[in-house]
């Protein structure tokens, strides 16, 4: 049972990812190997940055303890609220370079920043720390490489709408830790 909602929170999460993949492989001649660069490069950021957020959570554990349900349906709600925001402003038609090693890492650590974020709501999943921040990698990594296929031949126009779908599926994350939290007392 603690999986399901784990990999809703990672497929949510991997959405950033994806609509970069997208827009990469919308803009360039994708090549195995710049899908497997950026697989790679973006699923070891989606792992290890929940991570972080994670130790911040155990830093302030007594404060987060008593309001961990309050914290994922504000941090969640408002990831998944940029996130909606940030896929109805992108510009389907801005063309990217292929993406080279350093700006790579960049667009890896920046699309991962949610991922710190939901980090600190982990706890809220009851899954162990290591196996969420592998299945959230994995998960990423997993829709990247196609994703950079499927920009190519659809163009960039699902990038945006990823990116939508990701930021809902975080909203209603949020919302079922907080309502599991009242109805439940979990």
């Amino acid at each position: 049972m603690i999986m399901i909602p784990l990999l809703l929170l990672s497929l949510g999460l991997a959405m950033d990812a994806f609509a970069a993949a997208v827009a990469q492989g919308a803009s360039s001649r994708p090549s195995p190997a710049t899908a497997l660069r950026m697989s790679i490069a973006f699923g070891l950021a989606q792992a290890i940055m929940p991570l972080l957020g994670w130790a911040l959570g155990v830093a302030f554990a007594s404060f987060i303890e008593t309001a961990a349900h309050w914290i994922a349906l504000v941090l969640l709600s408002s990831l998944g609220l940029r996130m909606i925001k940030e896929g109805f402003d992108r510009d389907p038609e801005e063309a990217m370079k292929e993406l080279a090693l350093w700006p790579l890492l960049v667009v890896a650590i920046a699309t991962s920043i949610d991922a710190a974020v939901a980090g600190i709501t982990l706890p809220s999943f009851g899954a162990p720390i290591v196996l969420a921040c592998v299945v959230i990698g994995l998960t990423t990594s997993a829709l990247t490489y196609p994703g950079v296929f499927l920009g190519a031949v659809v163009g960039a126009r699902i990038g945006k709408w990823a990116e939508v779908l990701g930021g809902v599926i975080l909203i209603g994350l949020g919302i079922k830790i907080f309502m599991a939290s009242q109805v439940f007392g979990v």
